[in-house]
């Protein structure tokens, strides 16, 4: 009988680009894909404009993004197994956009000669800037039509200016549309049929966004003129049509709109500012910071209260009644749909119903080729960002509902690299796949190009300006920004994650050097078997499945295998270091990847190809 070995681990292809791709957590965790260990870095060593430069290529808005990104890179952020906070990944990105120099010569530009394809881009906000900016210079002819007398979208409308200045969206959308962009101010497109029956577009791009707020249909909410809908108020304070607030203020809802409605209704005047949240603080959608934010401002934030009506008396909203919820959670951390306990009834002088956003689409018929959905929604393919019609493509919250504006930006370049697709004929799903190069960070025996010393620093805290200041004005910004002496604290508690342990099995002679001096037990020579099997022979048992093992070809001595358990590896190279072969090495992995510009040329390179 012939005996049956368990399957063994295949040895890692350090060449497949998603294998190093998820060793970087914050760069895999970001849509666009930002290379952040790169920036910071470049950061730690004072060259500002090149980090900004580095953070442009892909998030396209530094300086904005730096302020008020969602920051899912964070919660990724491979600090956090180490200690309780991530490295402060999106305040040092601000770092970068307030002190580079002048960049406008690094800029991309948009040529004289076009190539004769015309786009219309609806709706001015980030993902029609991302797509215009990708496009612009590759010679498009590019329209954008905002039904609003500014840019900037929901970006300017729904971020307060405490949190996001009016310079620093101008400037950022202003090097887009210097590319020869066709701005249209207070020119809304009310119907898409009108527009794709005229002919004069190539194809069409809708980043409109997610307009229409929720509303709550519950006793007496037409009755008083006191009770508003979260994003539109927002609007109405940005434009400066609303100056003023009563005394006592109810935000409904508890996501990051709701945080921005409840820190601008105290600079409007309100004196009492209750967040009125329907279940538990773990189930909240806004932010952690967000809600730091609010509470360092005095905002109350009660739980476990469900809207049950709005209290009119004499024609006046004087209150708001709720049910007093009590929930029950499993193991899994499910929640049940709640028991009523109590009901109370809270005063207020306004009410702001910040429970989320809908699309709307009533400018686009339902009979000229594009699908929605049951939801109202057309059907978007999320690799390409077209919709049922061709030559129509969708991004952002228009595409896929509220997201965020990383998330945006993401589906601009998607979406570019198809519309350049789509206007040149080619398949929109042959798309470059992404690469990786990998580079020696070695500069002598034990030197290195970056700083390798693990640094137990906290992180630091982001300075505000004084409370007593901050509401005297709705643009002060409260955010200061990093001082020098933070910024150089900070950037050290990044663990270059992009710097790989790169393992050479042929050099290998089996000394264990490298495992004794190994600072987390993440490396184990043992003898090969199946993943699961393998990750309990470790010097650690590794245990988070979602992290790879790093495996080795067999080894020349034993045929045992070099594992490496990335999730515990602090990229501190003391193993290269210690290596007396030269076996393991610190490379720099840089993940490719491909926008539009790239597509162009691989074209022009295969044209050549076929004409030589």
């Amino acid at each position: 009988m012939l005996r049956r070995f368990p399957e063994r681990m295949k040895p890692t292809d350090a060449s497949n680009p998603d294998y190093f791709h998820k060793v970087v957590d914050c760069q895999w965790a970001c849509p666009a894909h930002t290379d952040v260990p790169e920036y910071i870095r470049l950061i730690a060593q004072g060259r500002f404009s090149d980090a900004y430069m580095e953070n442009r290529q892909s998030n396209v808005f530094p300086g904005i993004l730096g302020r008020v990104c969602d920051r899912p890179c964070e919660p990724a952020c491979r600090r956090g197994r180490v200690e309780d906070k991530p490295v402060a990944i999106c305040r040092l990105k601000r770092v970068a956009a307030d002190h580079r120099d002048d960049i406008s010569d690094r800029l991309p530009t948009a040529p004289s000669q076009k190539n004769g394809k015309k786009l219309a881009l609806i709706g001015a906000g980030s993902a029609s800037l991302t797509v215009a900016n990708d496009l612009a210079p590759l010679g498009y002819e590019i329209t954008i039509f905002e039904a609003l007398d500014t840019t900037g979208g929901l970006m300017r409308t729904n971020i307060p200016r405490f949190r996001l200045p009016p310079n620093v969206l101008d400037e950022e959308i202003g090097y887009i549309l210097d590319m020869d962009v066709d701005l249209k101010l207070n020119h809304p497109i009310d119907s898409l049929k009108t527009l794709l029956d005229a002919g004069e577009y190539d194809a069409v791009f809708v980043g409109t966004g997610a307009p229409r707020g929720k509303n709550l249909e519950i006793p007496g909410r037409y009755d008083s003129e006191n009770i508003h809908i979260g994003i539109e108020w927002l609007e109405s304070v940005a434009f400066e049509h609303v100056d003023a607030i009563g005394e006592n203020v109810l935000i409904i809802g508890v996501g990051n709109t709701a945080m921005d409605c409840c820190r601008s209704a105290l600079r409007l005047g309100a004196k009492n500012v209750k967040v009125m949240a329907r279940k538990p603080r773990g189930y909240f959608k806004a932010s952690d910071w967000e809600l730091e934010d609010a509470e360092e401002e005095n905002v109350d934030i009660v739980v476990n209260h469900s809207p049950k009506a709005f209290v009119i008396e004499d024609g006046k909203l004087t209150g708001m009644r709720f049910e007093v919820m009590e929930y029950r959670i499993d193991d899994n951390g499910r929640i049940d749909r709640g028991t009523v306990v109590d009901e109370v009834t809270l005063p207020c002088d306004d009410v702001i119903l910040a429970i989320g956003q809908d699309n709307a689409f009533p400018w686009i018929e339902r009979d000229i080729g594009i699908e929605f959905n049951d939801w109202d929604c057309p059907v978007v393919d999320e690799t390409t960002m077209m919709c049922s019609r061709d030559g129509v493509f969708f991004g952002g919250d228009a595409a896929f509902g509220p997201k965020n504006i990383i998330w945006a930006v993401a589906h601009g370049h998607e979406a570019a690299i198809s519309i350049h697709k789509y206007c040149q004929g080619e398949d929109l799903n042959d798309r470059l796949p992404r690469g990786v190069n990998l580079a020696t960070q070695k500069m002598g025996m034990h030197e290195w190009s970056y700083s390798n010393d693990y640094n137990p620093a906290a992180r630091r805290l982001m300075p505000h300006v004084d409370l007593r200041e901050r509401f005297k004005n709705i643009d002060i910004e409260v955010e200061l920004g990093f001082t020098v002496e933070q910024t150089v604290a900070e950037v050290e508690r990044c663990l270059n994650c992009d710097i790989q342990t790169v393992f050479t099995a042929k050099l290998c002679i089996e000394c264990d050097a490298c495992i004794d001096i190994c600072p987390t037990a993440c490396l184990t020579i043992t003898h090969n078997g199946e993943e699961a099997d393998l990750r309990t022979r470790l010097s650690a048992p590794a245990e988070n499945l979602e992290q790879d093992l790093y495996v080795s070809a067999e080894l020349p001595q034993t045929g045992r295998v070099m594992v490496k358990d990335e999730d515990l590896c602090v990229h501190c190279s003391l193993c290269a270091e210690r290596c007396p072969t030269g076996a393991w090495d610190m490379q720099k992995s840089t993940v490719l990847l491909p926008y539009a510009a790239d597509e162009a040329e691989a074209a022009k390179d295969r044209s050549g190809s076929s004409a030589a």
